[in-house]
């Protein structure tokens, strides 16, 4: 019964939510998280709230355009204050941090029930890091001198020689439009992770090397850029901020009795200039739109005996060059054989990758039994050795055209061979004549329907009344199986050890280099589980802090900050194989020690 009031004043809530709109009560606002402090490079959550009204049909963000917002999901809140259920929705935006300052972050319009309002304006306060000699960051071009189009090969390299959190790179040239971007082809050999810097997917390599006789972490990446235009171009300083140990400090636990010290540090490179020479004018093709290295071309056919209008596959495979990116569909239609010889559909597939070629595929059918070849196909670029231009072209591809068999009316009647007549089937009797037809009410059957009578029919009853039954028992088995939000938090929070148990029990049986990632997540898990909070978007601090709330043990607290720190450290120090079984025990021993605890 409980059960049953509680969904009815939610469902009084939705109501009285949708109403509130129309009546004034609608507040629409814009908020920050900023429990910490905000760095350059670092991710925070920018979040449209509305209250006392339906969910929002529209939101516009085009004002924050210049921050590049990312979505991050919608929520959903209920509370309860004596007999009244108020319900909020957000709607979640992931900005990263460019620079140290003031970001002004201007109000946005929202639609909610067909009004539109609009949101307050955030001002985020980026905070400075500090600098420090245990890092470095270093920036280098594979030529400072090319042409534009040509590809370059840009290398960023960052040097730790201290542990570290949180590391938040920017690298303003992948926000850039004087540069296109893509990726390297893979090295093997180093351990690898993939994230997402500036919003551009980007292959990070770690290694440990001695550099100038300290042992370090190194992390290079690398980036191919095509420069988009002739003059002096500029790459701006890569910064890379991070938390880095800076010494220790005692706490109040006899088995932990220090815990490293953290501070937020920041480096950037050195700018890089390139001098992009223009392309000439002089020899450039018709063909030519842009590609600037050396490619090849080549093409197949398929089949090659044919009769007039079948269709012929064309496959044309451009390789040559590593960054294959700016090579575009081959233009068929300038080629003129090609459009006298053939008809070309419009439609035209998506190009592929394979093993090092961009190929394309395109399907042509000859106009006449005269075509004896697919011509050469041309494909123009700057070569920038050479310093001139060059079409390099496939080579023809033979063809057997036969003609077309044209259909004669007889071919369509069936007709005989030789040009005789037609051949007729003859004409065959049937064995038995037609049916009498008979007249009269006598042939008619009574088919009139009551409704009446088919509801106290006991066969019409049968049909009608187990639908409702089982109606009924399902609404019944679906009001009786729910339970209230508190219930499932209620039971998330007493099944929160157990299932961090069984997951730490698997951790120890995975791989080294998988064991890291499965460790935090449990701890993480376990958190968010038994202090309903969002398990993904947990820090090491945020952990912390929810269990020195909950149980005021500052040391305990810091222990458990403590191994998640180092397992987010060593997701990217894999070599540095510091997470074992261990660190799997500890953890087993710190959710016991928290489940204790909140037991008395």
């Amino acid at each position: 019964m409980k059960d049953l009031l509680t969904y009815a004043m939610l469902a009084m809530a939705l109501a009285g939510a949708a109403s509130a709109g129309n009546s004034g009560n609608v507040r629409v606002r814009a908020t920050v998280n900023t429990e910490t402090a905000i760095y350059p490079g670092d991710a925070f959550q920018y979040s449209v709230i509305v209250e006392g009204g339906a969910k929002p049909s529209k939101i516009d963000i085009t004002p924050l355009k210049e921050f590049r917002p990312i979505p991050a999901g919608d929520g959903t809140s209920y509370q309860q204050f004596n007999d009244q259920v108020s319900v909020t929705y957000s709607s979640n935006y992931q900005i990263t941090a460019t620079e140290a300052g003031t970001m002004h972050l201007p109000g946005v319009t929202v639609v909610v029930n067909g009004q539109t309002y609009t949101t307050n304006a955030v001002d985020v306060t980026v905070s400075k890091p500090g600098t420090t000699d245990r890092m470095s960051v270093e920036l280098s071009v594979s030529r400072q001198k090319c042409y534009a189009g040509e590809p370059i090969v840009m290398t960023a390299r960052w040097i730790v020689s201290t542990r570290w959190q949180n590391v938040a790179f920017n690298v303003p040239v992948f926000t850039s439009p004087d540069f296109l971007i893509e990726d390297v082809s893979s090295a093997g050999g180093t351990q690898a992770e993939q994230v997402v810097i500036d919003g551009v997917p980007t292959t990070v390599r770690g290694t440990r090397q001695n550099i100038k006789g300290v042992e370090s972490e190194v992390y290079v990446f690398t980036k191919v850029l095509l420069p988009q235009r002739a003059g002096r171009l500029r790459l701006d300083p890569v910064v890379v901020s991070a938390n880095l140990a800076v010494g220790r400090v005692r706490t109040n636990s006899l088995l932990n009795p220090y815990m490293l010290d953290y501070k937020r540090m920041s480096v950037q490179s050195e700018p890089v200039e390139l001098e992009v020479l223009p392309l000439p004018e002089e020899g450039r093709p018709a063909e030519f739109y842009g590609l600037v290295g050396k490619y090849t071309i080549e093409a197949s056919a398929s089949p090659t005996k044919v009769s007039v209008g079948d269709p012929i596959t064309v496959t044309i495979r451009i390789g040559g060059n590593p960054y294959l990116k700016p090579v575009q569909w081959p233009q068929l239609e300038q080629v003129p054989e090609l459009m006298q010889n053939f008809k070309i559909p419009a439609e035209k597939a998506s190009p592929t990758l394979e093993n090092g070629f961009k190929v394309f595929t395109q399907t042509l059918r000859a106009n006449s039994d005269a075509v004896k070849q697919v011509p050469p196909i041309p494909l123009a670029y700057f070569d920038s050795q050479a310093g001139r231009y060059v079409v390099a072209k496939t080579d023809p591809i033979p063809l057997e055209v036969s003609p077309t068999r044209i259909l004669t009316n007889a071919d369509m009647e069936g007709g005989g061979t030789g040009g005789g007549s037609p051949q007729l089937s003859p004409v065959q009797a049937i064995s038995k004549g037609l049916s009498a037809n008979y007249y009269g009410p006598e042939v008619l059957l009574d088919q009139s329907f009551s409704l009446l009578s088919a509801v106290v029919s006991p066969a019409y009853a049968a049909i009608w009344s187990i639908p409702l039954v089982a109606l009924v028992a399902s609404a019944v088995v679906r009001v009786a199986g729910r339970t209230s939000p508190e219930s499932v938090a209620r039971k998330r929070r007493r099944q929160a050890a157990h299932l961090a148990l069984r997951r730490l029990k698997a951790v120890s049986a995975v791989d080294a280099g998988r064991r890291p990632e499965q460790l935090l997540e449990a701890m993480k898990g376990y958190i968010g589980d038994r202090f309903d909070r969002v398990a993904a978007s947990l820090t090491a601090d945020d952990c912390r802090d929810a269990i020195a709330r909950a149980l005021d043990d500052a040391a305990l607290a810091w222990r458990y900050r403590d191994l998640i720190a180092a397992c987010e450290a060593d997701r990217y120090a894999p070599l540095a194989a510091e997470i074992g079984t261990a660190q799997v025990q500890e953890a087993m021993e710190l959710i016991d020690a928290i489940e204790k605890r909140l037991r008395k």
